[in-house]
């Protein structure tokens, strides 16, 4: 028998994503100079592809270097940034193609209004998240950095133990748009009283059932994704989980052969920063054992 391969088929890039590459594809193709304030994904390949058309990623430290006016323009991405990003660049005229994602532009509209009731009554804003990922950054900022971030169960039970979390005080809780539901759903289980929202990108959320049934349904599954990218490092180890015969890859050449037995069925997925062509190139190049 031989090797088998199915994609799956809501694996790649969530809307969001879509529509900055869109959009930075196609002031590209007008021959502007695009600048995108940090990796447009969470892929070193499709990076690769971007920056062969002449998109130039740069830091937040560069921005003062960046020429104002002209052909120049800079794509803010999916993941938001805080109103101090908008401010400079305003201060600079530099020309702005704002791709933030529409969900996590509703999220900080959510996160602003619940400071202006929290705040007055002693109360705390909660952020579950990754401490320092671009999305959260922004989250923050929209109130000052006066928010209270917490990344896992651990970060959790610090903050009640040192008394920055009261469960008695008034407290909104919200989630990066990214993160697992069920490990959501674990630490709001701790904070009891707190006023509970549901802000995980729905896109996402759905994605942890069908993606479990995928990992199950297969005797090997490859996860395409970059080292960087904080969804693709949950919903990998979400197929781990299910399947211990789990690997994450790069890129093609990150493949084994002694990772497949010949007659396996073998299941292929990814983030929702790992595109579309690098999942059916992976595919490809396993059906390549069988020859």
């Amino acid at each position: 028998m031989a090797l088998s391969v199915d994609i799956d088929g809501l694996s790649g890039f969530c809307k969001g994503v879509i529509r900055a590459i869109s959009k930075a594809e196609e002031r590209l193709g007008e021959g502007r100079e695009v600048y995108s304030l940090g990796p447009i994904v969470h892929n070193d390949v499709e990076l690769a592809r971007l920056g062969a058309l002449g998109l130039k990623t740069v830091e937040r430290a560069e921005l003062e270097s960046l020429p104002a006016g002209g052909n120049a323009e800079l794509l803010i991405r999916a993941h938001g940034e805080p109103p101090a990003t908008y401010r400079l660049l305003g201060e600079k005229g530099l020309g702005v193609i704002d791709c933030t994602c529409p969900v996590v532009l509703n999220l900080q509209k959510q996160i602003r209004e619940a400071y202006g009731r929290v705040k007055p009554l002693g109360g705390d804003v909660v952020i579950f998240g990754k401490v320092g990922h671009a999305e959260v950054l922004g989250l923050v900022g929209q109130v000052g950095g006066d928010a209270i971030v917490i990344e896992d169960l651990a970060a959790l039970g610090k903050a009640l133990a040192e008394g920055r979390l009261k469960p008695g005080r008034p407290m909104e809780v919200f989630s990066q748009t990214t993160k697992s539901p069920d490990e959501y759903a674990e630490v709001c289980s701790r904070l009891e009283g707190a006023v509970i929202h549901n802000t995980i990108c729905a896109q996402v959320a759905s994605r942890h059932k069908m993606l479990s049934d995928f990992a199950n349904s297969h005797d090997v599954i490859i996860f395409v994704a970059g080292n960087s990218s904080s969804n693709g490092k949950v919903l990998c180890e979400l197929c781990r989980s299910v399947n211990p015969r789990t690997h994450h890859i790069q890129s093609p050449e990150d493949l084994r052969r002694e990772w497949f037995e010949n007659d396996d069925n073998v299941g292929v997925c990814g983030a929702t920063s790992t595109p579309r062509w690098l999942l059916e190139e992976v595919s490809e190049d396993i059906l390549k054992y069988n020859k």
